[in-house]
């Protein structure tokens, strides 16, 4: 391969290392991720997709495909680095609430661009996470319990596949490979451009309410239970956590462990604060509140780091008791309990292969301790979201096996070279036939 004679076959920016800009564009948000391409491609378009693949085939090259780098947990050495972060369209049309973006756009344009028209989409906790990758790995945001995962609102996308063709993956074309995007990742192809559904929701009840850590155990007891009686339309999270002491925390809350109930509900506001007043009187005075009505654009939750991350069918008191112990010893600063279900659990019966969709709760601990791991390891199922996966490693925990083995058949049909290997893979079927047409 000559890179140097490979430039001329691209129209967007081809960086080679040594050169201004390939530093930067290599770059994954993951820090554990030191990736030194052979060629990086700004992609211009989806012409420049289909070129990046036909030479990664040729000279049996790894390929990958970033736009802003949240979901980049492999390195890609040696090979060619599409970055999509030119192909950022993202248009709206109101009457029939569908949204069409570029594979390079992220969430704060779609929402931008949604706002006027009193919708949004089923977008994650930050504005700067690229749409396509968080779609196409399930997309669990805090609109999810009223409107299900991101993946489910898919209603078209335009791929490249292994061969370099351009197809079309919708309900009645490539119908195999339309079922796998939603919710099988980059496995199958690069999407270049994405339409997903839009829904009529303009302002949004968002923020948290932080209390004293005194009664954690307690609280998270009496929110096991109230879960049950939450609408879809609310969504929440209880934090336990230690506030730095600086000068942006609140001062009521400034170097305190606490315990915060994030909160998002798609309705009256009012009424919402009905819905969470017995969950407010069991967690004790309120110590700071800053939940109040927002425009949904403007809702930015948050997350927590995950060193520890599994899924639990109920939230039992020993999880319960290890949980608020590990962090009152300080053995993690921040543990998050949130709660799932409602539409996410209630696919249509066309939906794709998005895993667990059954189980209410997710933990996540922003530290691996064995003694803690070991504990919650008889309660928990091993499953995750494949958006919250940092390990690819674990990749089948995102699924159903019945729902693997059909993924695995169908990368057999459009990828049965493992092109599109990097990061959450699956590997194609042997001996699958070839569906793709």
């Amino acid at each position: 391969m000559n890179p140097q004679a490979l430039r001329q076959r691209f129209a967007g920016q081809v960086y080679l290392p040594g050169e201004p800009g390939y530093d930067e564009n290599r770059r994954s948000l993951n820090p554990t991720v030191d990736a030194r391409p052979a060629l990086i491609v700004e992609a211009a378009s989806a012409a420049d997709v289909r070129t990046a693949v036909g030479v990664a085939r040729r000279h049996d090259l790894p390929f990958s495909v970033q736009a802003t780098g949240h979901g980049t947990h492999t390195a890609n050495d040696g090979g060619i680095l599409v970055r999509t972060s030119r192909m950022t369209a993202a248009l709206v049309d109101p009457d029939r609430r569908i949204a069409r973006v570029g594979a390079g756009t992220k969430w704060g344009a779609v929402l931008a661009a949604a706002e006027p028209f009193g919708l949004a989409p089923l977008s994650g906790s930050s504005p700067d996470v690229g749409v396509t990758g968080y779609t196409l790995g399930g997309g669990v945001g805090w609109l999810g319990r009223r409107y299900g995962f991101a993946a489910d609102s898919i209603v078209r996308a335009e791929v490249v596949t292994a061969d370099g063709r351009t197809v079309t993956a919708s309900a009645d074309r490539n119908a195999d490979l339309f079922w796998a995007l939603r919710g099988g990742g980059g496995n199958f192809g690069v999407v270049t451009s994405l339409e997903f559904r839009l829904y009529p929701v303009a302002e949004v009840l968002a923020g948290a309410a932080y209390f004293a850590a005194d009664r954690a155990a307690e609280t998270l007891a009496w929110y096991r239970d109230w879960v049950a009686t939450a609408p879809d339309a609310l969504s929440t999270a209880v934090v336990l956590r230690h506030m730095p002491d600086s000068a942006e925390v609140p001062a009521a809350v400034r170097g305190r462990r606490v315990l915060l109930v994030k909160a998002m509900y798609a309705g009256d506001p009012d009424h919402a604060r009905c819905l969470l007043r017995p969950l407010w009187n069991a967690a004790g005075p309120v110590l700071h509140d800053d939940l109040r009505p927002v425009p949904y654009a403007a809702a930015a939750m948050g997350g927590t780091p995950a060193r520890y991350l599994d899924l639990f069918p109920t939230l039992p008191d020993p999880v319960i008791r290890a949980l608020a112990g590990a962090h009152e010893d300080g053995l993690a600063s921040t543990v998050e309990f949130r709660h799932w279900g409602g539409a996410m659990a209630a696919p249509g019966p066309d939906a794709g292969p998005v895993g667990h969709r059954d189980l209410p709760f997710s933990v996540i601990v922003d530290a691996s301790v064995p003694a803690l791991n070991a504990a919650l390891s008889p309660y928990g199922t091993g499953g995750s979201f494949l958006n919250f996966l940092a390990d690819p490693a674990r990749t089948d925990s995102a699924y159903t096996p019945e729902n693997l083995r059909r993924l695995r058949s169908v990368k057999a049909a459009y990828d049965p070279d493992n092109v599109f290997r990097a990061g959450h893979n699956i590997a194609p079927a042997q001996g699958s036939g070839n569906l793709a047409m």
